[in-house]
């Protein structure tokens, strides 16, 4: 009887818990099945915990680097002229003492990847969330593995033969530079003893200063000092931009005509939707070239939808200068129709 009372006792409650927290939004919402945890469970910590199962060897990560990596990190890890270096300052002393020497050098003010990062686990992580740039979480365990050795045998840190798998991933991470640059020396760190944060704060929940209202303009004499503030812009979000071709407080420019303002809407959806405005802008230079100029290039060209079409899917390099543009994996749909609007003029 009285086990069957505590199990009467525990239903009730529970009951009560649920309906406590549908209280506020009843109906709505659900709990996450395993399949969906597991897809966003995927960081890596330091400790190994959270490393899938797999392997990849040196000779793998090069050709998936120069096939994948190379148009935006060099053949080598030297980069281009938009990111930073991943490979260099390191030496063989660095890999057996675990503190990269050039870091507190003031004569060498590169600061590389393989400098900084302390930890392989970090190296992986990224690599597997947010790599390659144009196709994030596109490579597979075994891929990711691959691409990690080979970017530390270009630091001279595992041989030429090594195979990274969740099983040498701790012999990596003994042979990596800065493995013994970190420090709790600045009391963050949970546990952290002998030194006070160097921040003290606290909430404010009496006799609170008023919230101050702050406010600028922009200065009719820099108002199109560098171009059309509303073509710089991404198109998302709430801040896309004032029309500064125009003085301040003056209606926006007469919208387009019908045609143009249904191609353009959808057209400019799309760049943002493939990532196409991370590299383009309408009408300034960013990663790649302006759109605009683009377009121009190609007016009039007969083929220009097929021609254009062909170089968003298949990348290309040298036209524009020396940063290349990778392969693109949106839809055919998708590029033809992007292709058709700057065949077009680009016209927003």
């Amino acid at each position: 009887m009285f086990s069957c009372r505590r199990l009467i006792g525990a239903a009730l409650l529970g009951l009560a818990g649920a309906a406590m927290a549908q209280a506020g939004y009843p109906g709505i919402g659900r709990a996450a099945t395993p399949k969906e945890v597991a897809a966003w469970d995927i960081d890596v910590r330091p400790d190994f915990k959270g490393l899938p199962k797999g392997q990849g060897s040196v000779a793998q990560g090069q050709d998936l680097w120069e096939a994948r990596c190379a148009s935006c990190h060099g053949i080598f890890g030297e980069s281009n002229s938009v990111f930073s270096p991943l490979v260099g300052g390191t030496t063989k002393d660095d890999v057996k003492t675990g503190r990269v020497a050039r870091l507190t050098d003031p004569a060498f003010p590169g600061r590389t990847t393989l400098m900084k990062v302390s930890t392989v686990s970090t190296l992986w992580d990224y690599i597997h969330r947010a790599m390659p740039w144009n196709a994030p979480k596109s490579l597979s365990h075994d891929e990711v593995y691959a691409v990690t050795a080979f970017m530390l045998n270009l630091g001279g840190i595992v041989p030429d033969d090594f195979v990274l798998s969740d099983r040498t991933m701790a012999q990596a991470q003994g042979l990596l530079p800065n493995r013994n640059g970190t420090t709790t020396d600045h009391a963050m760190w949970p546990g952290t003893k002998g030194r006070k944060p160097d921040v003290q704060g606290s909430a404010c929940m009496s006799n609170c200063a008023a919230e101050p209202q702050l406010a600028s303009f922009l200065p009719d004499f820099a108002r199109n000092a560098h171009g059309n503030l509303a073509e710089q812009n991404r198109m998302v979000g709430a801040q896309h931009g004032a029309d500064t071709t125009r003085p301040a407080g003056t209606p926006p420019a007469p919208a387009a005509t019908p045609a143009t303002a249904a191609a353009a809407p959808a057209a400019l959806g799309l760049l943002g939707k493939n990532g196409c405005s991370a590299c383009h802008a309408q009408d300034s230079k960013l990663v790649g070239p302006a759109l605009r100029d683009i377009a121009r290039r190609h007016a009039g060209r007969a083929d220009a939808v097929e021609y254009l079409t062909g170089k968003i899917r298949g990348g290309g390099a040298g036209v524009w200068g020396e940063i290349p543009m990778p392969p693109q994996t949106l839809p055919e749909a998708d590029a033809q129709a992007i292709a058709r609007w700057l065949a077009e003029g680009a016209k927003r």
